[in-house]
């Protein structure tokens, strides 16, 4: 790819991430052309369709994900690393809910939750989460603590010190 059509691809990626994030995966394709300082038609160059859109958003921020696990996973405490990754993991998880587009988890998506995994096994190895907490488990936390949050996205520190004290044992 050229290098001015790889920067507009980024660009639309990031305008299409702050869009979805401020109104949802239906917002406009126009808008997020606009917001990139492009027009309608590069988009649909880049992305023919919406889900082709969603879809190389999704590869890239799971992809993100995993290395920002890497990087709590190296650089912070187990305990730190468990709560940031669950923060992280609850913003992805608010903007893309109920999106599944099935080649992008089956490759970025099992590489997260292997990164998942790792923390989950570091944290349990240093004691700082209950040695009977699965990684089904968590998946099932943070689902709650963004629905629990949806209408109050502040809350979610609250939520997760009692979720992490319940999991400490």
């Amino acid at each position: 790819m050229r290098a001015d059509a790889r920067r507009n691809y980024q660009r639309l990626l990031a305008c299409a991430h702050e869009a979805f994030t401020e109104r949802g995966v239906d917002a406009s394709l126009e808008d997020i052309a606009r917001r990139a300082g492009l027009g309608i038609g590069t988009l649909y160059r880049h992305f023919p369709t919406r889900e082709a859109l969603l879809g190389a958003l999704l590869d890239e921020r799971l992809r993100g994900l995993v290395s920002y696990a890497e990087e709590v996973l190296d650089g912070q405490e187990p305990g730190e690393a468990m709560a940031n990754w669950i923060r992280a993991v609850c913003a992805h998880a608010r903007t893309y809910r109920g999106i599944v587009i099935g080649a992008v988890l089956d490759d970025a998506g099992a590489d997260a939750h292997a990164a998942g995994d790792r923390l989950l096994a570091k944290a349990q190895r240093a004691g700082v989460v209950r040695p009977d907490v699965t990684p089904a488990h968590l998946v099932a936390l943070v689902q709650g603590l963004v629905l629990a949050t949806e209408d109050d996205p502040a809350l979610l520190d609250t939520l997760l010190s009692i979720v992490l004290s319940g999991l400490s044992g």
